[in-house]
This record gives structure tokens, C-alpha cells and sequence, in this order.
């Protein structure tokens, strides 16, 4: 019975104020975390919008590259636009019609021109206009093509997006280019 009533004696607990501390520090702790969970949860919608506009942008030059890959002679060029003979599997140019397996494709004149908000893509025969359509918005410049050697003769075309950094620190940038095949490689 004395080493159960010495046992007793010796087991201390915690004082009023060690708790009030502890409890204290813990709504502190939990604060902080319920704060970094507010935070992660408010930038979350900017951060997928953004996720899904470099996406896209992606999708598109991945487009524009490979029409450019597959055009013959570039018929207009600047910095914001350019336009070049391609063949496409559609009935009529602009149209949304696909030929038949066994049917050769069409000659049509692709143009791609960006403003310093959207590129649109316009696909119309020879010597015609075509509608433009939007294919992609949100970059911030329309300085897109780039063509080497030289403007004049082009056998390379560089095509660059930019887009509004979330951060409002410069601009996040996509880019690729396209060998045309009027290229001559020199040999």
C-alpha cells in the first residue's frame, strides 16, 4: 500500500497554465496552416487557367508547325502573319468536309495572322478569301514569325507565343519552328 500511495505522490500532471501555453501555441500552428490552405485553395483557378492557356497555346503552335512543315511557297510574311500554299483533305478550301480516302487533297492558301491578342487561321483557294477563324487568345504580342535565312526568302519559320506571366513579371514564351519544304539544304 506505501509504494501505491508513494507512486501516486510521484506522478505529476500538467499545470493550468502548461495547457493554456500548449493550447495557444496549437491554435497558432493551425492558423498557419489553415492560412497556406486558403491560400493554395484562392490560387488554384488562376493557376489552371493559366495551366490550360499554355496548353493550348502548345496544341496550336504544334499546328501551325506541322501546316508549315507540309506548305510549299510562302506567299505573304511579316512578324504578325503568314501565308503559304498547303494542301488539305477538305472538299472545298475552308471547308469542314474531308475527302475520301482515295481522293487527292486540295491546293489552298493558308494564312495565319496574329494581333497582339489573338491568331486567327484563314484557309481559302487561290486568288479568294477565306473566313478567318479565332484558333487562339490570351498572348500579349504579335510579333509571332520569324523566317530565316531572311525575310525575303524563307526557308525556315520560327513561330513564338507569348503569354501573360500570372506573376506580371515578363512573359511566358512557346516556341518551335518549320523547315518549309521549298527548303534547300545545300547539298
Amino acid at each position: 500500500m506505501k509504494t501505491r500511495l508513494a507512486r501516486l505522490k510521484s506522478e505529476e500532471g500538467v499545470t493550468l497554465v502548461e495547457l493554456l501555453v500548449a493550447s495557444a501555441m496549437g491554435v497558432v500552428v493551425m492558423g498557419a496552416v489553415a492560412m497556406l490552405v486558403i491560400g493554395a485553395v484562392r490560387g488554384q483557378p488562376r493557376i489552371s487557367a493559366q495551366a490550360q492557356n499554355v496548353s493550348t497555346a502548345r496544341w496550336v503552335l504544334e499546328r501551325m508547325t506541322r501546316e508549315l512543315r507540309g506548305g510549299g511557297t510562302v506567299v505573304a510574311k511579316t512578324q504578325s502573319k503568314v501565308s503559304f500554299v498547303a494542301y488539305v483533305r477538305h472538299t472545298t478550301c475552308g471547308g469542314s468536309t474531308a475527302l475520301a480516302s482515295t481522293a487527292s487533297p486540295i491546293e489552298c492558301v493558308i494564312t495565319y495572322e496574329c494581333s497582339t491578342t489573338a491568331c486567327y487561321r484563314t484557309e481559302a483557294a487561290k486568288n479568294s478569301t477565306g473566313t478567318p477563324r479565332l484558333i487562339f487568345s490570351g498572348i500579349n504580342s504579335s510579333e509571332v514569325f520569324t523566317y530565316a535565312p531572311n525575310e525575303t526568302e524563307p526557308t525556315y519559320v520560327k513561330v513564338t507565343l507569348r503569354l501573360p506571366n500570372p506573376d506580371a513579371q515578363g512573359a511566358l514564351t512557346v516556341s518551335d519552328g518549320a523547315a518549309l519544304r521549298n527548303a534547300t539544304l545545300g547539298y
